[in-house]
């Protein structure tokens, strides 16, 4: 069994499921030492840290070409540090444009590379797939559609199962079921830019909404401070989104891994996006997907009301939001779907499944 694993992550999202996969390194075999990039999740997971991800949280073309300097310094430190400490593995997570290159020159010492969270090349970027053929030791997927695309390209991959179906599916295990109060969920994103188009147009939306209680999910560090630029007396709920889904009869949801669990939560939603006329057009140029919420993607259909960028105005989200609202066929058929959803994603522990191939890889 692999005593010595080299774990990157690069921020905070890939830092938590890297954190989940130490601590079940570490209960398989207690002997396993970790060492390597990642947050304060991994560090208190066991891993010991050589260059906290704090030091890499740089986002932006301009903004990485400004610290191009530092990159090439920590990504040097890292390489060095993989040389001097000879680990029997590499877990890469997510974080594709850093961990490539780490792909590379791990490979060129002979050192199996795991990769936990596949880049999504089905999106944009399809040329990497020939990259992970080459230097990827083992791909690792939490979507189970792209397992058919990996075989068509001749990639290795297994599906592990997805971390949100396997937090829902804890956090129903350990709550009583709440009954569903006359209140809308609100999830505008959990960066700034997001939450400043997205909630303005939301709270619009459910304004004079009779009957029904308006409740916000707070984004990890914001303070409340910062929401109530957007208005007065605003209900917020920080760190429980899934306690707050629990109460509510529908959401309006930011695209993102939100829309996921909330559907995973059985709760109705309309799924909205908004960005820059600019960044728009170029994002669809490059992404060729045919939707933006993981649902409709997993699914493949239509199944929740995508309404992207002009679209996404106050008069059609109160349409949309209020045919949720109201019994209908509609909400059948959405309820069918969502329990097909879940079924599609499986009862599999990620971390665990993951942490076992590492484990018991043998070249």
């Amino acid at each position: 069994m692999l005593t010595k694993i080299y774990v990157i992550s690069g921020e905070t999202s890939g830092d938590q499921h890297a954190a989940k996969v130490i601590n079940e390194l570490k209960k398989a075999n207690p002997a396993c030492q970790v060492r390597g990039m990642g947050g304060d999740n991994s560090q208190a997971a066991g891993q010991e840290l050589v260059l906290h991800q704090k030091e890499m949280a740089i986002m932006g073309i301009w903004e990485v070409l400004l610290n191009l300097r530092k990159v090439i310094k920590n990504l040097s430190l890292i390489k060095n540090d993989i040389e001097e400490w000879k680990p029997d593995a590499v877990l890469l997570v997510d974080y594709p444009g850093f961990n490539f290159k780490i792909a590379k020159h791990a490979h060129s010492l002979g050192i199996p590379i795991h990769y936990y969270i596949s880049p999504k090349v089905w999106a944009w970027k399809e040329k990497r797939v020939e990259f992970i053929k080459k230097y990827v030791t083992k791909l690792y997927s939490i979507l189970p559609f792209e397992i058919n695309y990996f075989h068509k390209k001749q990639v290795e991959v297994t599906y592990v199962g997805n971390p949100s179906k396997e937090a829902v599916d804890t956090f129903l295990a350990q709550n009583s079921t709440t009954l569903k109060t006359k209140k809308i969920a609100l999830l505008p994103g959990s960066r700034a830019q997001e939450i400043s188009t997205s909630l303005p147009i939301m709270l619009d939306a459910v304004n004079g909404l009779d009957g029904y209680d308006v409740v916000i999910a707070q984004a990890p560090g914001f303070d409340a401070s910062f929401y109530e630029e957007f208005g007065n007396n605003l209900q917020l709920i920080q760190n429980d989104m899934y306690g707050l889904l629990s109460q509510c009869e529908a959401a309006l949801v930011t695209s993102g891994t939100a829309t996921l669990e909330t559907a995973l939560m059985s709760v109705p939603q309309v799924v909205c996006y908004k960005t820059s006329k600019l960044s728009y057009e170029i994002v669809k140029y490059l992404i060729k997907v045919k939707y933006i919420s993981l649902v409709n993607l997993i699914l493949d259909k239509p199944s929740i009301t995508e309404l992207i960028q002009d679209e996404f105005n106050a008069t059609t989200v109160r349409i949309e939001l209020e045919k949720l609202l109201a019994p209908s066929k509609r909400l059948d058929e959405l309820n069918a779907d969502y329990q097909k959803l879940s079924e599609v994603l499986g009862s599999q522990k990620p971390s665990q499944k993951v942490a076992e191939e590492i484990l018991n890889y043998s070249k």
